[in-house]
């Protein structure tokens, strides 16, 4: 099992309050979760509701392969509704959801969020969850079945940070050893993680059955890879700081421009 812990500029002096705000605000809505699940149906991502602006309150009954009709169980949600495209995207599926979510966010976040600032950053985050879950709609606009997750606005972060900086190295648990290994391979163990876990959609009867939104981390990824190189073109230089001050002593840590 290859569990990432780190990266490369572990030593930088920055306080990511973007970063940390996100974690605290993704922990206390799954706490919310947990407390009161008729919250996940209510304030989960429903393609149809956004697609036609009403809300959807009473189970709805869905053939699934493999397991023939089922009920999916729906709950009133904001006003507007169009409100959960955000709270959905601060939500999770379980405990290894989140718990894989936030580690990522934690080890990356602070990286991309250096590099564009707090505010920038934190716009980015939302927008990169939101085409997220524009992607997942407009594969499914009429599907009945709730989304809910941060995976589409980190499937964001990883994309900024492969461009950003793709020569990093990442520290990793294997085997009760400490490796480094490259930032590219940990983006795919992200990937294959979410493509694994079964969460991103559910469509639940007595027990959850969970789904992967697949086109939201197409769609979260390709927003985080456009705004990095949108970054790249506009900036071309960094302020001094011991990130810039790291790529000076650490060539193979340096970034494309």
């Amino acid at each position: 099992m290859l569990f990432p812990i780190s990266d490369d500029d572990q030593n930088v002096n920055i306080v990511p309050y973007i970063t940390y705000g996100l974690l605290a605000a993704n922990v206390v809505l799954f706490l919310v979760q947990v407390t009161n699940p008729e919250f996940t149906y209510g304030w989960s991502v429903i393609p149809k509701e956004i697609t036609t602006g009403i809300d959807i309150v009473d189970p709805q009954e869905l053939r699934i392969e493999g397991q023939g009709k089922v009920q999916i169980p729906q709950a009133p949600g904001p006003v507007p509704i169009w409100l959960t495209l955000l709270s959905s995207m601060f939500m999770h599926g379980g405990f290894g959801h989140i718990a894989g979510n936030m580690l990522y966010l934690w080890i990356f976040g602070n990286n991309v969020e250096h590099r564009f600032g707090h505010r920038w950053f934190l716009i980015f985050y939302l927008i990169s969850g939101l085409v997220a879950s524009f992607a997942q709609i407009m594969l499914a606009p009429e599907s009945i079945i709730p989304n809910l997750g941060a995976s589409g606005a980190i499937a964001g972060v990883m994309g900024a940070y492969l461009v950003l900086f793709p020569y990093n190295r990442v520290n990793a648990v294997f085997l009760y050893h400490v490796v480094t290994i490259p930032a590219i391979l940990v983006l795919g163990l992200w990937i294959a993680m979410q493509l694994f876990s079964g969460y991103g959609s559910i469509a639940s009867t007595s027990t959850s059955a969970g789904g992967v939104a697949y086109m939201a981390h197409v769609g979260g990824f390709v927003a985080g890879v456009l705004a990095a190189l949108a970054y790249r073109m506009t900036i071309q230089s960094e302020p001094d700081s011991l990130l810039k001050r790291q790529y000076q002593r650490d060539p193979m840590a340096r970034r494309f421009w």
